[in-house]
């Protein structure tokens, strides 16, 4: 089931150019709502932005909605683009796609289509939006903007149908204000479907493959785009054991849990096995690498940082069991999350059941119910 909230209401659909958001903007339409697509031009390397903008407004066309295109190549790159690359000069793992829909899709493309008129924003996430009122969910057809000033109205986020797909990951930054002029068509959706539907629709991108990466670097590689701004710097690879096993080009360009190392590997007489990225230092400039089952690899709990809550009333000091993920389509695993409180400041701490591989500063913590109902999030410390 879809998200019908007003037969009447206007509707200002992110449109990527690829198939997903096309079939919202499509589904959108079927479902009454006054549809207006919008490409967002942002920084991108390689150039095939200008492909992707021009199958957007093929796709409008076809549809026979207004099309716009919002420039915000330059927000994009100091929001997004230095906050990623700043990152990494730090020494930790940055998440652009969490980014990009905080300040961008969510903030200024958000803000801009209220302005012109638009009751709600669409995108083609595979999520599912939900709105409650006094903790009862509404049925669809009983939404409407109306009632999204009464405080015991709450919009939830819940997983995506189809759980390979399901990008709530990247969602949660997002306020209670941002996410009732939200909605995500395609969330009740499989992949499978979605593509079949494009085909309905008869849009031109429906054979389109799906991005892959980060998407502003499209077939440039990570290393090689941070080397346009972070200079090489020789440095030393460590094992447990303190071994010297080999030389970096500098230890920003790693990230934790990092295989194809592309360092200059001493030789060694035994069979040597896969080495991972367990820890590295950007101020000694140093990497240690661990093989595949070395403790180094896991932790048995995290600090978090810069924590949202979609529901707010989780902000009170409490300890309770939640579901949890650290990096984007890792099964969730469980643990206890510990709510602290002193004056306006609010700090977690994730304790897992068993410990986690591959868990990098930076990156996003996001953590759910046992139904799958998103409950916040936070960066990793």
């Amino acid at each position: 089931m879809s998200n019908v909230i007003s037969q009447k209401s206007k509707v200002f659909v992110a449109m990527s150019g690829g198939v997903d958001s096309s079939v919202a903007a499509a589904l959108l339409k079927k479902q009454g709502y006054e549809v207006v697509g919008v490409h967002m031009k942002c920084y991108n390397v390689d150039g095939c932005a200008e492909q992707d903008a021009e199958d957007a407004r093929r796709v409008a066309e076809v549809l026979g909605i207004p099309f716009y295109v919002f420039d915000f190549e330059k927000e994009y790159k100091e929001k997004v683009v230095e906050y990623m690359v700043n990152g990494y000069r730090q020494g930790i793992t940055p998440n652009p796609d969490v980014m990009c829909n905080k300040e961008i899709k969510f903030g200024l493309f958000l803000k801009k289509a209220l302005e012109m008129g638009a009751d709600y924003v669409a995108t083609g996430h595979y999520v599912r939006l939900r709105t409650t009122i006094d903790n009862k969910q509404l049925t669809t057809d009983k939404r409407n903007k109306n009632i999204g000033q009464m405080s015991n109205v709450k919009c939830q986020m819940f997983a995506a149908k189809d759980s390979n797909k399901d990008q709530s990951y990247f969602l949660w930054t997002l306020a209670q204000e941002q996410l009732w002029h939200c909605l995500f068509p395609i969330g009740d959706y499989w992949k499978s479907e979605v593509r079949v539907m494009a085909k309905k629709f008869d849009l031109p991108n429906a054979e389109k493959k799906d991005s892959q990466g980060i998407c502003f670097l499209g077939q440039v590689t990570l290393k090689d785009f941070l080397g346009s701004y972070l200079p090489e710097k020789r440095g030393l690879v460590l094992n447990t054991a303190g071994k010297v096993v080999g030389e970096h080009s500098g230890a920003h360009f790693y990230t934790i849990g990092q295989r194809h190392l592309g360092f200059n590997q001493q030789p060694t007489t035994n069979n040597q096995q896969p080495l991972y990225v367990a820890e590295k230092d950007v101020q000694e400039n140093a990497i240690l690498v661990a093989e595949e089952n070395s403790p180094a690899l896991y932790k048995n709990e995290i600090n978090l940082r810069q924590v949202n809550f979609i529901d707010q009333r989780l902000t009170i000091d409490s300890s309770r069991r939640v579901w949890v993920r650290v990096r984007y389509r890792q099964p969730l695993f469980p643990a206890t999350l510990k709510i602290s409180r002193k004056l306006s400041a609010v700090s977690c701490k994730l304790t897992f059941d068993e410990r986690q591989k591959f868990v990098a500063a930076g990156q996003s913590a996001v953590f759910y119910d046992g139904h799958g109902k998103m409950l916040g999030g936070g960066i990793i410390a």
